[in-house]
């Protein structure tokens, strides 16, 4: 084949250290924002950004050449970095690690609505049970005593 084609898209999640709710309305669209910015930065497509005051979902598309590992570690460094200059938030800090789920091209819709109604959601749910509800949805092994 003499061209490559590529339908890469994730949903990464991750929270705040400790799940502290440091993000409050007054600034979560400046951060979401930001966060598209940075995966625009190096040639990704944030396809949407949303969360509540201790998480964010993303939809991005991503080339062959990234690697998921990096960019959310870039990510999340320079969002926490603009955090504290620019809102002078000082403690504000992300959980180290992440969640990341692929998504096919026929359920990008679905994961937009999805991330849309973030607010919704969390009125019945708390993040730690929708985050496990994705990682058994999604087959992936875990032990809880590491997962908070």
């Amino acid at each position: 084949m003499p061209s490559t084609h590529l339908s890469l898209h994730y949903h990464p999640i991750f929270s705040t250290k400790d799940r502290y709710p440091f993000i409050t309305k007054e600034w979560r669209d400046r951060l979401h924002a930001f966060l598209g910015g940075e995966v625009r930065k190096i040639g990704g497509i944030p396809e949407n950004v949303g969360g509540t005051n201790d998480h964010v979902h993303l939809l991005v598309g991503l080339r062959a050449t990234h690697r998921l590992s990096d960019v959310l570690m870039d990510m999340k460094s320079g969002s926490s970095r603009w955090v504290h200059e620019e809102l002078k938030v000082k403690k504000f800090a992300w959980q180290e690690g992440y969640g990341a789920f692929t998504v096919s091209a026929s359920k990008i819709g679905a994961v937009k609505r999805y991330i849309d109604n973030q607010k919704e959601h969390h009125r019945s749910k708390t993040f730690q049970e929708e985050y496990m509800k994705f990682l058994h949805e999604s087959g992936v092994e875990f032990d809880e005593r590491y997962l908070w």
